[in-house]
């Protein structure tokens, strides 16, 4: 069709206001309230209305530049190295792009754990359960020209917060994470914004303190003079079940960093690297986990991760298995050979409601991380248990939703299946862990919603 044709025929639908649609819907209602019937709050106090239309927009128009592709990462605890590299090589094999070890100890020989693994084309994370100058010197002189595609996620304040204790002390923490960034090793920061997602902070919170936690990073380092030649900063995230808010959070965490990075006079990217939330993931009618990680593996898609990995339906209580493994795999492996969702870019470019609620999160988010910032910072607030207390203060309103039956997990708190027996099928322990232990600051603990239901469907089995 010519474009003067395209231009006739859209001339027979006349723009509707935002103001003609509302007219129609309460006219259509008979009666009823609009606000009541069709316009309900999200956790973070959005409005969500019925439809939503340029007009909502204003004159913002919001530019997110994300990557057109995005690669199928595979998370491997290696405790063995030999028997990680065995299942790192398999993952390749079946369509696996960008590995991530979890290291535990200075013990792991990561020749023998990177054995065979091209480190010129595959891109490898590792998440280490210490902090040692000599061991990652060491690896990144193993990698040579291959250490481009190292992404070593350092966060020591992240650290501080999932235990409470940092690495050794704040001094030697602090001047271990100088003298890295000396190594100009590529991609060496991270922050972890998984733990606030699990332990029930709302989006706002995870964004706010997302960002607030990167300032304490940036701010200490640039002050130093040591961010010279960082090209990029990567957020761990994980997405939960609010499909759309989802989307936005993503969006407007990239938007949020682009703004810090203008205050800074910097130019470094942002690089999100995806996983599903565990907050919402249930022991009992276990299927349902594959449909909770569908959803918000195609929220991380939609919202611009760079690399986005799956769990295994069953990973809260049973071991590494190659069935659950090979499902998890194959739900990423669909969204990008099948729906073809890494063949375009910036796909919720133009959908007003997700461009309104980027736009309301980023708001909202910004006002929280002034407020931190103004009361002496991220670590500040963390040290006084302030962080704490409001992640805790949301966690329980969202179970008291959970609890109500507002907050609905299908198959836990609503459409229960009966007959169904977990006691003997559990291999792990799927709760909260406490391990009483000194810390410095109190810990902010994961947990997830349906732990107190499930805990007493098991005993009464």
């Amino acid at each position: 069709m010519s474009k003067k044709k395209a231009e006739l025929l859209f001339e027979e639908f006349p723009p509707v206001s935002a103001k003609a649609w509302k007219q129609k819907i309460q006219y259509d209602l008979k009666g009823a309230d609009y606000n009541e019937e069709l316009v309900w709050k999200s956790r973070e106090g959005i409005h969500v209305k019925p439809f939503y239309h340029r007009e909502d927009l204003g004159d913002i128009c919001l530019s997110i530049d994300s990557e057109k592709t995005w690669k199928i990462g595979q998370s491997i605890y290696a405790g063995v190295p030999e028997k990680a590299n065995k299942r790192a090589l398999k993952f390749l094999e079946r369509g696996v792009e960008t590995l991530h070890f979890s290291v535990p100890n200075e013990e792991v020989q990561f020749k023998a754990l990177l054995k065979d693994i091209d480190l010129q084309q595959i891109p490898v994370s590792f998440h280490f359960s210490f902090l040692s100058v000599s061991y990652i010197e060491s690896l990144l002189n193993y990698a040579e020209k291959g250490c481009s595609n190292f992404f070593l996620n350092i966060d020591i304040i992240g650290n501080l917060a999932r235990t409470g204790n940092w690495f050794h002390n704040l001094t030697k923490d602090h001047e271990i994470l100088e003298r890295l960034l000396k190594t100009e090793a590529d991609n060496l920061l991270s922050v972890d914004t998984t733990l606030y997602e699990n332990a029930g902070a709302d989006i706002v919170q995870q964004l706010g303190y997302g960002l607030a936690h990167a300032n304490e990073y940036v701010q200490h380092l640039y002050d130093k003079g040591v961010l010279d030649g960082m090209e990029k900063f990567t957020f761990k995230v994980a997405t939960g079940g609010n499909y759309f808010f989802e989307i936005a959070k993503l969006r407007a965490l990239r938007l949020l960093w682009c703004t810090l990075m203008e205050e800074y006079g910097l130019n470094i990217d942002c690089h999100i690297v995806a996983e599903p939330s565990r907050r919402n993931k249930t022991v009992y009618d276990y299927n349902m986990n594959m449909v909770r990680t569908t959803t918000e593996c195609m929220s991380a898609i939609l919202g611009g991760a760079h690399v986005v990995f799956n769990q295994p339906y069953d990973r809260l209580y049973h071991k590494d298995n190659a069935f659950s493994s090979r499902i998890a795999l194959n739900q990423l492996l669909i969204f990008k050979e099948e729906a073809y969702l890494d063949k375009v870019q910036n796909a919720a470019d133009g959908a007003y409601y997700i461009e309104s609620l980027t736009r309301q999160l980023a708001e909202k988010a910004l006002i929280l991380f002034k407020s931190v910032e103004k009361e002496g910072g991220f670590l500040k607030q963390l040290k006084g248990g302030i962080v704490q207390q409001n992640i805790r203060e949301a966690a329980n309103r969202q179970q008291e939703q959970f609890n109500k039956g507002t907050e609905v997990l299908v198959g836990t708190n609503k459409f229960l299946n009966g007959s169904d027996r977990m006691k003997d099928d559990l291999e792990l322990y799927p709760f909260v862990k406490k391990r009483p232990r000194k810390t410095l600051v109190e810990p902010i603990i994961e947990s997830r919603l349906a732990e107190a239901i499930e805990q007493k469907r098991l005993n009464d089995e």
